[in-house]
């Protein structure tokens, strides 16, 4: 679901904008993030947050009832 923002913001002379509170809250952006930015053949820019860390990731993939197995247990060559 797309949301266009009712605040516009100002490009500056060194080409800076402010992101505006809403998006840096909803995406958890903080000082020193990437982003990157994709322009489309029509015209649209598509702006997207590079903040994944590898600490972010961890657990990711892990259920409740899932039992824990080690690096070791999981190396074929013990």
């Amino acid at each position: 679901m797309s949301k266009t923002m009712a605040d516009a913001t100002t490009l500056t002379s060194k080409g800076q904008v402010t992101v505006p509170r809403e998006v840096r809250d909803r995406l958890g952006l903080k000082a020193g993030d990437k982003l990157t930015f994709t322009l489309l053949s029509d015209g649209t820019v598509i702006m997207r947050a590079k903040t994944k860390r590898l600490a972010d990731l961890a657990g990711m993939l892990t259920r409740p009832d899932q039992p824990t197995v080690s690096v070791e247990d999981m190396n074929p060559f013990k």
